[in-house]
């Protein structure tokens, strides 16, 4: 039987075609993300937007966003403006009223990684004891400056913490909490002695020492979850790269900036 495949040239050229189908399959296919992402996810995250963009052949457009409250940048405030977004990822406690106003597509939540909540200084500054309750306790009436972030740690160290320490009243007049900027940066410029964040808010950045998580009885873990927004253009895509952040292979990642992977496999 005579072969279908012609010779020459024209084979050549056949071989070449036959070979772009599966790349131009592939383009075809490809979506643009825009992803608004909190601080507490945001480095682990932006370290996997290479590896994603490469397997997957989709682009991803990466803003960095609050989980909640009144600032400008807040992922509240950008979806209230119409801002176009396609996944969030976003401290759990931000989902509630988010739900209730219909910006997240039903049934897509994917819980990625626990957090939990850190205390630095000014690297070179004094470290104090925050190894035990009554430690960490003097260690925030003895501060000068506490600074503390306007997303949910700092909801929850603002209205809670102090108040289950006793120290409500005398701390929070010394207590400033920071609006569109990572809370170790204020206090790598010696603006606050002391700095609350989730750890990995704190971690990555240069300038200061990181003490520690705070002790366990005040301790409030949080977790860290992924959606797709119910305008999203590419919900397809967007689930794929929330199985992405979910997955085994995103968990070293995630490790690595102080966050706790949610992943089973």
């Amino acid at each position: 039987m005579r072969s279908l495949i012609p010779g020459g040239a024209t084979r050549r050229a056949f071989l070449l075609g036959a070979a772009g189908l599966p790349l131009l399959a592939r383009r075809a296919a490809a979506a643009e993300l825009t992803v608004l992402s909190s601080g507490g996810l945001n480095a682990a995250y932006l370290a996997l937007v290479p590896d994603f963009q490469r397997a997957s052949g989709h682009t991803l457009t990466s803003v960095g966003a609050s989980s909640m409250g009144a600032a400008p940048d807040a992922i509240p405030q950008r979806l209230a403006r119409g801002e176009p977004a396609d996944v969030l990822l976003l401290a759990d406690g931000g989902l509630p009223p988010l739900e209730a106003r219909g910006f997240i597509r039903p049934g897509s939540r994917v819980d990625i990684a626990r957090s939990l909540i850190g205390l630095c200084v000014k690297e070179g500054a004094p470290k104090p004891d925050i190894s035990s309750l009554d430690a960490f306790r003097q260690a925030l009436l003895n501060a000068s400056s506490i600074a503390y972030s306007a997303s949910a740690s700092g909801v929850y160290i603002e209205n809670e913490m102090y108040r289950r320490l006793g120290i409500h009243d005398q701390v929070m007049p010394k207590s400033r909490r920071i609006l569109s900027e990572r809370v170790a940066a204020v206090v790598a410029r010696g603006e606050a002695e002391l700095g609350f964040q989730q750890v990995s808010e704190i971690v990555t950045v240069p300038g200061i020492t990181y003490l520690g998580t705070i002790p366990e009885e005040v301790q409030l873990p949080t977790i860290f979850c992924a959606v797709v927004t119910a305008g999203s253009r590419q919900p397809e895509a967007a689930q794929a790269l929330i199985r992405f952040l979910a997955s085994p292979e995103a968990a070293p990642a995630l490790r690595r900036t102080g966050l706790e992977p949610l992943s089973r496999g």
